[in-house]
């Protein structure tokens, strides 16, 4: 059994198709296709059924794909111990946010790439929690506050939140001024989760409601411009809302308790240095970018 059947099967799977896998290993699509072919020839096995949108996994296929995850996970992990130096090298599949993510993430994923010309960058933008191992990533960076896992977590900074609300609806509606007057107000939320807030030393957990959810960070930021209501959001992602003074903090007495930024990578797995370098530099990013800072907003109200 070839080792680049592997990988080339493992990169059609990833991809949904041979031409986007061929792309990806910049080879022919008759190359991939001869690949898969020798390698279902060699295990007996039908891995992939063609469609018209390129190929989906028989059940085989998905059993397969699992270990051959992992066999090119250790390759690189390999590659990297006995070249613990130097340029980084081979694929870097990650998974962010999208909220802030392209605007505040993606300069770092790119200047990574730039550091490294070998490095085959693959991002993925998404608010939802992606599977790491099913999904074949590398890490996922993730905000707020980490629930408990398997996956291996590292801390790069924190985030910083504020509740805010615009100057029309706090004409209509009034200010809340403790945590417990948020069940009397319209909530921007992403679900059916709970918000928290500083009272002195002690942690308050208010069960907001509202009319308006999304699961974009973004989104719920433009919905509480629109005057929908009041919303808890990373300091970052309201910065340029509080500065044209279409959104004003609220409650600043109040404020939420830090969250985190992490990146995070599944268990069982070397610590690549791939990982390693970009969690390095995500650390950078959270002490250098002011907009990821306790900014200490004055409230207009």
């Amino acid at each position: 059994m070839d080792i680049d059947d592997i990988l080339t099967f493992v990169e059609v799977a990833d991809a949904g198709g041979v031409s986007a896998a061929a792309r990806r290993l910049g080879v022919s699509k008759s190359i991939v296709s001869r690949r898969l072919l020798r390698l279902e020839e060699d295990l007996g096995a039908q891995l992939l059924m063609r469609t018209t949108r390129g190929a989906a996994l028989t059940e085989a296929g998905s059993i397969f794909r699992d270990h051959a995850g992992r066999i090119r996970t250790e390759i690189e992990a390999a590659k990297e111990t006995i070249r613990p130096v130097g340029d980084l090298r081979g694929r870097l599949r990650i998974a962010m946010p999208l909220s802030f993510g392209p605007t505040h993430f993606a300069p770092v994923i790119a200047d990574m790439a730039r550091r490294h010309p070998q490095l085959h960058v693959h991002a993925v933008f998404s608010d939802r929690i992606v599977d790491l191992v099913t999904g074949g990533f590398d890490c996922a960076i993730r905000v707020g506050y980490l629930p408990d896992s398997e996956l291996v977590a590292r801390r790069v900074g924190p985030i910083y939140g504020s509740l805010v609300a615009s100057p029309d609806y706090i004409r209509e509606h009034g200010l809340p001024r403790r945590p417990d007057d948020i069940t009397a107000h319209q909530a921007l939320m992403q679900g059916t989760e709970t918000w928290q807030f500083m009272d002195g030393d002690t942690i308050v957990t208010v069960n907001p409601q509202g009319r308006f959810k999304a699961d974009s960070a973004t989104a719920l930021a433009a919905a509480a411009a629109a005057g929908l209501g009041i919303a808890w959001l990373p300091n970052c992602i309201v910065h340029d809302y509080v500065a044209s003074g279409a959104l004003l903090p609220i409650m600043t007495d109040h404020p939420p308790p830090a969250a985190g930024a992490y990146v995070v990578r599944p268990p069982g797995r070397h610590p690549g240095r791939k990982v390693q370098v970009l969690a390095d530099l995500m650390t950078v990013l959270f002490a250098e970018d002011p907009q990821f800072g306790a900014i200490d907003f004055v409230s207009k109200v």
